[in-house]
């Protein structure tokens, strides 16, 4: 088993690449004088609901494609020959109590690290560019992904070509430099006010078109799914009900404006629900509402391509939940009640 280490530049984080429950853990750090660490035991969240299956490559991509980021870190560096360093990661952070899918995530590709960090917070992340360049790289050229961050990929795949450049290696020029920041003027969020400041004549580099896929992958969609999707339980007041409230059920997938088209394909490929753009938000949803769709097409996809993060939780409320409506319980007083309980321990609202 590996072990546990400690590395003093991130004094509130634990890195680690295998947890287990260590017996006499709090006893092993006692004495050790670092104030913000965390035991491992604590953090052991929703093992439980594991499916019993693994991590299949299209889930991975289509995780990716909602909650993963490919960046390109360059900073000053005092003792560089240029004064900037270049730091590349693949990094996905998460709420806490994912740890346990992160853990899958690493275990899938066999590489990279986990933080934990003090604000309910986990991340895995990839920096060796070695790791980055012979197994990041290579998954997602064989399993790629389909919305616009696929942009973001090759932008952040040719940037490490540049870095494993060993005529490069040999003699960092400033064109060297000015290439990579070229590439991080395009990649995600752009340049900081410092970069920008530091480089004003950068051109930005031509951002890669992405096309459309000729087919949706059921696995993408699923992991796609685990990062944008959610499941609402709505229950309204209605005197025009004899229970005196109404139920509906929500099924959405939410994605910028910038992927309108490949959210028409994915509903498409659904052939069931309605796109609608968020309010004040650079966003469209894909939204089902229709009890029969849920009942017959959502839930059955979602039981052959299953959930594997905590979401899981929720999506099996919202099965017990449509369960009670296709038995008509949500027409009773009683049934209504059943269902405000399942309700109220769905999404933000479910206890640790």
């Amino acid at each position: 088993m590996k072990s546990l280490y400690y590395n003093r530049k991130f004094e509130n984080l634990i890195f680690f690449t295998i947890i287990r429950p260590i017996s006499g853990t709090s006893e092993r750090f006692k004495n050790t004088g670092l104030k913000n660490i965390q035991i491992l035991s604590d953090y052991r969240l929703y093992s439980q609901l594991r499916p019993p299956i693994g991590l299949s490559p299209g889930w991975v991509s289509g995780f990716t494609d909602a909650e993963a980021s490919f960046s390109l870190k360059i900073i000053r560096r005092a003792g560089y020959k240029l004064g900037w360093g270049v730091e590349p990661s693949f990094i996905i952070g998460l709420h806490a109590k994912e740890l346990p899918l992160l853990e899958k995530i690493q275990a899938f590709f066999g590489v990279g690290n986990i933080s934990i960090g003090n604000n309910n917070s986990v991340t895995y992340y990839v920096s060796s560019v070695n790791d980055l360049i012979n197994v990041i790289i290579p998954h997602f050229d064989k399993f790629p992904l389909i919305t616009q961050k696929r942009a973001d990929f090759l932008l952040f795949k040719s940037a490490l070509e540049i870095i494993h450049n060993k005529e490069h290696k040999k003699s960092l020029t400033s064109e060297y430099i000015s290439k990579l920041i070229s590439i991080k003027a395009s990649l995600n969020w752009g340049l900081s006010d410092v970069l920008k400041e530091a480089f004003p004549d950068i051109a930005p580099a031509l951002r890669p078109n992405v096309e459309l896929p000729k087919q949706i992958s059921p696995e993408w969609l699923a992991g796609f799914i685990d990062g944008e999707g959610c499941f609402y339980v709505l229950v309204y007041n209605s005197k025009l009900h004899k229970a005196g409230a109404s139920v509906q059920l929500q099924f959405t997938i939410t994605q910028h404006n910038r992927d309108i088209e490949l959210m028409t394909l994915l509903k498409d490929f659904l052939k069931c629900g309605f796109i609608k753009s968020k309010k004040n938000q650079p966003s469209v949803e894909i939204m089902v509402t229709r009890l029969s769709d849920i009942q017959n097409i959502i839930i059955p996809f979602l039981q052959k391509n299953p959930l594997q993060g905590a979401k899981r939780l929720d999506y099996l409320d919202f099965v017990k939940v449509a369960e009670l409506m296709e038995n008509k319980a949500h027409l009773t007083q009683e049934g209504i009640g059943q269902i405000q309980k399942i309700k109220s321990g769905m999404n933000k609202k479910r206890k640790s």
